[in-house]
């Protein structure tokens, strides 16, 4: 297959081969790479084999872009790296000073990747509060203040009105010179919708002209890179700086997205930029996706104010390889980036936690059923969320519709700014909206949803702790939180994908929050006016306190995001750290559980999962379990009448003869042979290492001709006088590839082939039939789950029995974008 460029840098890189699927092929993936799959005998590193007596050729063992790197080829050249500093350490002082720089060249760079996540995350913060707030108005003594940083220092603030002061101003005040009436409400929904508008059309248009990259959570290609994919660009600066200043227009602009999400992205961009100042990071790909994965857990650390989560994020969710010396990185990488976020304070209120909450009573075991409630919702929402954003954004490719994103854009932020701005709970941040769901109720708290009736006097309603009647407040309340919940859950199921930056963390953590206050709210009522029930009646007596709403906000936060993205463990670790809740384990457990079971029963990919299927990358998950019960050789295409396998022999082809090959097919490399006659495998030559090699030969080397004898032995053969100068390209030859039988299980060729990551695997038949197992990361194959299908080759010649099945293809590496 040719390759093609992307007209339109929105629609994700779709490509596909030509290789034709099994019958029971039910789907075929995009921007695939047909990596040649398998696993098997042995440890494969062409780095490993070059000839010492040979100079290394620049550029062979690198990769293009949209390919899959080679795990073990890289493990292998880093060993390599090891054992020749080791080698020279005691040679000088020098030599030794420079295998310390090497030892320390890691814990260096994650310190340094902890440093600027920090920085970034708490501008990040203070700059999208800053804007947020510059939608209703202005602080007049410094406008770089925020509503709250205004009204610090006023003499007039009270706990009923502790927001207005007279240093703030809304634009009706400003503009009209009235805070009060029909004119001023208007006013202030007007500059409150054109704010919007202007943000979102602000961040769109930077992500479209300068980093088409930037758009998106993030996570789901961190994801594909982390398991070895080419994505250059995605981790670059450009990358990361526009992502920054846009991820701040796209959170103030009121969309329901969150900031989060895209926070390991740049946390993982800064982590690639630093990478490249450490040769022993920047020239192996294995190496630098070590840092990759610290890069992450230090994002999740600044994004929720969780080090410890961010480590389990980056070990459950994101990594493809995780060694332990990468976990401790990654726990001090989290480390230094939750310092420098404490030591900025972007939040003003001296906590390194999101939403600190202090819950004054326990929780009892007949609460486990309404939070065993909360979890079936919270898999429910995430089964729906799942489906409907995967099938919108699925239309968005197929129509006309995605090749406008800046209406897109536009369009879903004015109606967000439009029905947003009459309710309360959907007009303000997101963030703040969780915070005050999971706050407990006060006598300092003056929330709508702490308005209970006094127990002296009843018609008389102020602040109150729990077991207390609802007064019409609260009541109220609720209803302008069920209808925050159904605008909610529409308008994310629109804004997750669209061309800005757009974390999906806070917001489902805020439908579930929603559902958990309802509920709570509603459990609190039952309790007090149903204390003789035998489920209150051992536990709730009159005038205690026994329910706590705002822990069902939390647990419904947890089961929301759970049954979203499908953590676990993780996810418990950063709720807990978020809220600093560390009584209430047991009830996040028990939701999160009960939301990943429910959501499994309908599908178990999480939201990240189905975008990197949807996107076409190649990733091989390695939570996924196979229950292919067939062999390697039951599920090989092409058949009998197809192209046969393209080979190369050791020692009797032509340069002319080579290139021919190479530009009459579009294979990512080529089984060596010893000839036509003898079909014994020797080796595995990749397209790239060959095509880099003749290049430098002919620019370095005299006597290169078309006719010139091209060998992959360790001594040249011998030629003819008159013969032009042979070119050897034995250094770029893998001399042990790995391989299978072509009656290996189908189950264990998958399960090497995951775990090992190999780019490639032949597979033979009886030692001279040479198979090839292609493995589409991304194809859609139902024998397989989703995943893989072979391609098998048989190479031609006299040696063929005639009543062989006549397994023969060719070798296929189609990574092209479409």
């Amino acid at each position: 297959m040719e390759e093609q460029d992307s007209a339109d840098p929105y629609v994700p890189y779709d490509g596909g081969g030509d290789a034709i699927p099994l019958q029971e092929l039910s789907g075929r993936g995009s921007n695939y790479a047909m990596s040649n799959g398998g696993g098997g005998a042995g440890a494969s590193s062409s780095t490993h084999l070059l000839d010492l007596l040979e100079e290394p050729i620049p550029g062979v063992g690198t990769y293009d872009d949209f390919h899959t790197i080679d795990w073990v080829r890289e493990k292998c050249k880093d060993r390599e790296r090891h054992r020749k500093i080791n080698s020279k350490k005691k040679e000088s002082a020098w030599e030794f000073t420079k295998s310390l720089y090497d030892a320390w060249s890691g814990w260096l760079v994650v310190t340094l990747t902890g440093l600027a996540s920090g920085a970034l995350a708490g501008v990040i913060d203070i700059a999208a509060d800053w804007l947020n707030d510059l939608k209703e108005g202005v602080c007049l003594s410094a406008m770089w203040f925020n509503h709250e940083q205004c009204c610090w220092d006023s003499n007039e603030t009270t706990f009923a009105e502790r927001d207005k002061c007279p240093q703030w101003k809304t634009w009706a005040e400003l503009i009209l010179g009235q805070a009060e009436g029909p004119g001023s409400y208007i006013m202030n929904y007007f500059m409150f919708t054109f704010w919007a508008l202007s943000f979102a059309f602000l961040a769109v248009s930077l992500v479209k002209v300068f980093a088409p990259y930037a758009c998106g959570s993030g996570i789901p290609e961190i994801k594909t890179i982390l398991s070895g994919f080419i994505i250059r660009g995605y981790l670059g600066k450009w990358t990361l700086m526009i992502k920054t200043i846009t991820l701040v227009l796209a959170v103030a602009s009121g969309l329901s997205l969150g900031k989060e999400g895209p926070l390991v992205h740049v946390a993982c961009c800064c982590g690639n930029i630093f990478s490249y100042l450490f040769p022993k990071y920047s020239k192996n790909e294995a190496k630098k996706r070590e840092v990759l994965s610290a890069a992450s857990a230090a994002g999740v650390s600044v994004a929720f104010g969780a080090p410890i989560g961010g480590v389990l994020f980056s070990l459950e969710e994101v990594s493809y390889y995780f060694p332990l010396k990468t976990l401790w990185r990654s726990f001090f990488a989290a480390l230094v980036a939750a310092f420098v976020l404490r030591s900025i304070n972007p939040f003003g209120n001296s906590r390194l936690v999101l939403f600190y909450v202090e819950y004054h009573t326990p929780w009892y075991l007949f609460e486990l059923f309404p939070f065993i409630l909360l979890g079936v919702f919270g898999g429910l929402w995430g089964a729906f969320f799942i489906r409907a954003n995967i099938a919108w954004c699925r239309r968005r490719k197929s129509t006309r519709f995605g090749k406008y994103p800046v209406l897109e854009v536009i369009t879903v932020a004015a109606i967000t700014a439009i029905v947003a701005f009459p309710n309360p709970y959907t007009r303000q941040n997101t963030s703040e909206l969780i915070k005050e769901l999971f706050t407990d109720c006060g006598p300092l708290e003056s929330s709508q949803l702490c308005q209970y009736r006094s127990q002296m006097n009843g018609s008389q309603a102020y602040p109150a702790g729990s077991d207390a009647a609802a007064a019409p407040g609260v009541y109220s309340a609720m209803w302008q939180l069920s209808l925050a919940l159904v605008f909610k859950i529409i308008m994310t199921i629109f804004t997750f994908g669209l061309k800005v930056p757009s974390g999906l963390f806070i917001p489902s953590m805020a439908i579930g929050a929603i559902a958990g206050r309802i509920v709570g709210i509603a459990v609190e009522q039952l309790a007090y006016y149903h204390h003789d029930w035998f489920l209150f009646r051992e536990w709730c007596e009159v005038g205690a306190d026994c329910i706590t709403p705002g822990l069902y906000a939390m647990v419904g936060a947890a089961a929301c995001l759970g049954g979203v993205t499908r953590m676990t463990v993780s996810l418990v670790v950063i709720v807990f750290e978020l809220t600093g809740g560390l009584e209430y384990i047991v009830p996040l457990m028990a939701a999160v559980m009960t939301s990943k079971w429910v959501g499994d029963a309908f599908g178990r990919e999480g939201i990240y999962e189905a975008h990197i299927r949807l996107n076409g990358y190649p990733f091989l998950d390695a939570k996924e379990e196979f229950t292919h019960t067939t062999l390697a050789r039951d599920v090989m295409r092409p058949r009998r009448n197809d192209t046969p396998l393209a080979v190369l022999t050791q020692d009797d082809m032509t340069l002319a003869e080579l290139q021919n090959i190479i530009s009459e097919t579009s294979y990512n490399g080529f089984p060596v042979i010893v000839s036509k006659e003898s079909q014994r495998l020797v080796g595995f030559a990749l397209r790239r290492d060959i095509t880099i090699a003749i290049e430098n030969a002919r620019r370095k080397q005299e006597g290169i001709m078309l006719n010139s004898r091209v060998y992959f032995t360790q001594h040249a053969p011998t030629l003819p006088a008159d013969s032009p100068r042979p070119l050897k390209l034995r250094s770029i030859l893998d001399m042990s590839p790995f391989t299978v039988t072509d009656h290996t299980p189908m189950e264990i060729v998958v399960d090497i082939f995951r775990k090992l990551g190999l780019r490639q695997c032949l597979v033979t038949h009886n030692g001279s039939w040479t198979l090839r197992w292609d493995c589409l990361r991304s194809g859609w194959c139902t024998g397989l789950s989703g995943h893989c299908f072979l391609v098998s080759v048989r190479l031609p010649g006299p040696t063929a029995p005639e009543s062989s099945p006549g397994l023969q293809g060719s070798c296929r590496d189609d990574r092209s974008p479409r």
